[in-house]
């Protein structure tokens, strides 16, 4: 089923200066109930957003994340598009794989999943560790990926040795998603609350208190240890110049989970890519510069 546009786009220059979303967002408006779909994959089962008709695209979310980690993007795609986001396993409401977590594990039940929904060839999105799986996903499996899009992609900082400073951080991640979602939501909104995810967005308290609430879902999930070790034990930088599809590098210059400067390398070493940093953006552009990001990965995917 497809997403009808029933309102006006906001214009460029509000979509590129304004920090979260404008107005109401479309996700709040949706029974997401009638686009939640169970898939056997690798012998578990796979919580999945099916959303949408036309050309594929998949969205991988990160670490501690879950599917609602694209809230402010699956209703914007899903006019033009068949738009598929899975929970990976050990994250969200899906289960554990059968086999100890691995990113080059993940690539291959994402060709299982695109297999199950038959689908051929997708575009794909991945943010942090969604990014490092994405482009795994596109090395080991190039003739399913058509274009590809790393947001604050891990896979560079954690390839050489284990960065204590950004493990500590990830942890820190968690535990606030843990925490947040043990409070009643009335406690979570409250934006004194939020500022305690400064190292994930830059200015969570300007963010609405339900897309907030939303993302602290994904803590305190099984797979969260095991994914952790395999974000700092799998390298990829070398092999980065065999992506051959189209690339689009998104990143915000107040990452502090993954520097900027693993953005310079992916751009150096994936041939052809394209990167746009965003001015005052933390670790997850998609939410904090919705109208901007959707718009960019648009122009991509054209």
């Amino acid at each position: 089923m497809a997403i009808a546009p029933d309102r006006a786009a906001p214009s460029a220059a509000n979509a590129d200066d304004g920090y979260g979303p404008i107005g109401r967002s479309e996700w709040m408006d949706i029974d997401w109930r009638e686009h939640l779909r169970w898939v056997r994959v690798h012998r578990r089962w796979v919580n999945c957003v099916d959303i949408g008709e036309g050309p594929p695209l998949v969205f991988v979310h990160g670490l501690s994340g879950s599917w609602q980690n694209w809230l402010e993007n699956i209703p914007h795609f899903a006019r033009t598009h068949r738009v598929i986001v899975p929970d990976l396993p050990g994250f969200g409401c899906s289960q554990m794989p059968s086999e100890k977590i691995s990113i080059n594990g993940y690539a291959r039940w994402l060709d299982e999943l695109c297999a199950r929904l038959e689908l051929e060839s997708t575009d794909i999105v991945g943010n942090s560790m969604g990014g490092f799986v994405a482009a795994e996903f596109a090395l080991a499996f190039p003739q399913r990926v058509k274009r590809l899009a790393l947001v604050s992609a891990a896979g560079i900082s954690t390839e050489q040795q284990r960065n204590e400073r950004m493990l500590v951080l990830l942890r820190k991640t968690e535990f606030v998603a843990i925490w947040l979602a043990g409070k009643t939501e009335r406690a979570a909104l409250r934006p004194g609350l939020r500022r305690f995810a400064s190292f994930i967005f830059r200015h969570p308290e300007r963010l609405p208190g339900p897309l907030i609430v939303e993302q602290a879902r994904g803590g305190g999930k099984p797979g969260f240890i095991d994914a952790l070790d395999a974000c700092t034990s799998y390298p990829l930088r070398e092999r980065l110049s065999q992506i051959s599809c189209p690339t689009l590098i998104v990143w915000g210059d107040s990452d502090r989970l993954v520097p900027l400067r693993d953005a310079d390398v992916f751009e150096a070493l994936i041939d052809g890519s394209r990167k746009l940093v965003y001015a005052d953006t933390g670790h997850v552009p998609q939410l904090e510069r919705p109208a901007r990001f959707n718009r960019d990965v648009e122009r991509h995917l054209a």
